[in-house]
């Protein structure tokens, strides 16, 4: 099975700009180091670690403490995400302030976070939100591509130097309404220019978060192939969602078969197999949180079950004369349609027909 984790951001006050105070206003002052004890008492059967946000959640003040409480329940901290876009100073942008004294304030306290994931043995996600504009005509676009790789590939070049992975996660909108790196191309596009400025990008790698794609109308096993295919598949945040905004409700209540066909394809790429992680990235707004999340891992893991029991060899005959047909039977083979059901269909409704004094006219 792969190692998973859970965002500890899925335990706050599930904030949001209709409802100020939160739907979990309850756990608004609740200390990170009780918020940690909480989840892992109630989620370490099942659950191998916490991922947090630097330096809001977790920090140089805090770590030593954290590490302690998850050592407790056997679990880790593999994962650690840049957080600046709560700070206000940064709602132009850390990498893209067109302040260059805000801009290098923001790099360095990335770079701290890179330090701190280097003591604590973790990986440090970039997640550029706040990195983009929100109208026409608001900013030079080339010249903020440019500060922005730039920025990226100190922080690379940075974590290089300490052994550490950094995961590259896109989003097309929110907190900025055009963020700059908005789908997977152009997060593949930050890398080759990151590489091109003269930086090792061999531990640059692409965070996949699920509900991200869907927006966009990304195939989650198209690009999960994709990115195996160039080595560039190094962790996962996994949820789900309506398609249109950033839910991150519990996996597999909407895009069930993507999410199926995703197991699948993490499955035959060998994902896990050097270390990789699979993430969970939810919002609770009115659901029990703790509940919530165990939701989320047991659906997952029956996805991923299910995804085991597909005929390999059928889904690549199908595959191979792109026959979608074909394709559909094999999955739902695995899903419990068998070959005796339609003529089981066919009997019924020969029955219901009967039933009704033949065939209507």
């Amino acid at each position: 099975m792969i190692e998973n984790s859970v965002g500890v951001w899925a335990f706050g006050p599930a904030v949001t700009r209709f409802v100020p105070p939160g739907y979990h206003n309850e756990v608004a002052d609740e200390p990170m180091t009780d918020k940690t004890r909480r989840v892992c008492e109630g989620l370490s059967d099942l659950l191998e670690g916490l991922e947090y946000h630097y330096p809001g959640e977790v920090n140089e003040e805090n770590l030593a403490e954290i590490q302690g409480i998850l050592k407790e329940h056997g679990m880790g901290l593999p994962v650690v995400a840049a957080g600046l876009h709560p700070d206000p100073t940064y709602g132009k942008g850390a990498f893209v302030n067109p302040d260059d004294k805000v801009r290098r304030q923001g790099i360095d306290a990335l770079k701290r976070g890179v330090d701190l994931c280097g003591e604590a043995g973790a990986n440090f996600i970039i997640w550029p939100g706040a990195e983009g504009y929100n109208y026409t005509f608001q900013r030079p676009y080339a010249e903020t591509w440019r500060r922005f790789v730039e920025g990226v590939a100190e922080v690379v070049d940075h974590a290089n130097e300490r052994d550490v992975k950094v995961f590259l996660e896109h989003k097309n909108s929110e907190p900025a309404m055009k963020i700059l790196m908005q789908n997977i191309g152009m997060t593949l596009f930050t890398i080759q220019k990151v590489n091109a400025l003269g930086v090792d990008t061999r531990n640059l790698l692409v965070n996949m978060d699920w509900q991200h794609l869907i927006m966009n109308g990304e195939n989650l096993a198209e690009y999960a192939d994709l990115l195996a295919s160039e080595h560039k598949l190094g962790h996962q945040h996994g949820n789900d969602g309506w398609g249109t905004f950033d839910d991150d409700n519990v996996v597999g209540t909407n895009f069930f078969m993507q999410t199926l066909e995703l197991a699948q394809t993490l499955q035959d790429v060998g994902y896990g197999t050097e270390g990789e992680i699979l993430g969970f990235d939810l919002y609770p707004y009115t659901e029990d949180q703790v509940a919530a999340v165990r939701r989320a891992i047991l659906q997952w893991e029956f996805i991923w079950d299910l995804a085991q029991k597909i005929d390999r060899a059928a889904l690549r005959e199908a595959r191979a004369g792109a026959d979608a047909l074909a394709g559909q039977r094999a999955v739902y083979a695995a899903l419990g349609m068998d070959d005796g059901y339609e003529a089981e269909v066919v009997r019924r409704r020969k029955e219901a027909r009967e039933g009704r004094g033949g065939t209507r006219t």
